[in-house]
């Protein structure tokens, strides 16, 4: 089974869409490595002004962003690697003009497969998408100013990145790695995954770094959580007991502190702020 297939990590807001956000899923030979496109659905007349702070949530996930102002003929891009912690983004335009936003999103296992570098470092920093995707954003960048339907845009990506994807950097340990962590929901002790992948610590720690940028006790604990969140945000009668069973928390306590840690609220407050404009979660 394909780790998308059991593992589709989700954002603070996963009900949101509306003219500066919407999620597309990646053709069929995509979908074990990008979790989805997403961006304006067109070009909008954005108004100067402040737009407010929002909270982002550890994913798991890397994201190349391009933002394209049509007004003054510019786009800025960027590469956003894991973060292991929330934080709030703030959005203020100081003149308005046309833009839309284009982005990929990455699996944690899958980026490495599309870059020109190692994914050493990245881990809560923003790059210029030169610094890991010249090739790519050379090819990508000149598309979004022909093609403003990001439902045109998303076939013609696609083509580019099948060109860039290169399957030979998989690494078996970091493959068989994910594997487990996601067969445990994130509750594996790290020695104990050395142990069956037959690797010192030290080793998996380093693949792990150089593929994801972060340890694999990072990535674990992150998955675990975004397992949480999910459960906690589709299942009607989430009991916070049988969680602290189900994905291996010490007691309620524990659960409660590293949701938020990683979410920043409480869950009463996540869930709330994620269910607001859904009229089926009422």
């Amino acid at each position: 089974m394909e780790f998308f297939q059991i593992y589709r990590p989700i954002t603070a807001n996963p009900f949101q869409s509306d003219d500066s956000y919407r999620e597309y899923e990646p053709c069929e030979a995509l979908k074990p490595y990008i979790r989805c496109f997403w961006g304006s659905w067109r070009p909008y007349w954005e108004e100067q002004g402040d737009y407010g702070v929002s909270t982002v949530i550890p994913d798991t996930c890397m994201d190349i962003i391009f933002d394209v102002n049509f007004t003054d003929n510019y786009i800025n891009s960027s590469f956003c690697g894991i973060n292991d912690s929330s934080f709030h983004s703030h959005r203020k335009v100081e003149k308005s003009c046309v833009v839309s936003t284009f982005a990929i999103r990455f699996y944690p296992w899958s980026a490495v497969f599309f870059s020109e570098e190692s994914m050493r470092g990245v881990k809560n920093r923003f790059f210029d998408v030169d610094s890991h995707f010249s090739s790519i954003r050379k090819e990508i960048a000149p598309l979004l100013f022909d093609i403003t339907s990001i439902n045109e845009r998303i076939p013609l990506v696609e083509a580019v990145l099948m060109r860039y994807l290169k399957l030979e950097r998989k690494n078996r340990i970091v493959t068989e790695a994910v594997g487990e962590i996601l067969r445990h929901r994130g509750n594996l002790r790290m020695d104990k995954l050395a142990g069956e992948l037959h690797v010192s610590n030290r080793q998996i720690e380093r693949v792990f770094k150089e593929n994801t940028g972060v340890s694999p006790k990072t990535l674990s604990s992150l998955i675990r959580y975004q397992y949480v969140w999910q459960e906690a945000l589709f299942q009607r009668n989430f009991q916070m007991q049988d969680a602290v069973s189900k994905f291996g928390y010490t007691d309620q306590s524990h659960l409660i502190r590293e949701f938020k840690k990683f979410h920043s609220l409480p869950i009463s407050k996540a869930l709330e702020n994620a269910r607001k404009d859904v009229g089926f979660l009422q």
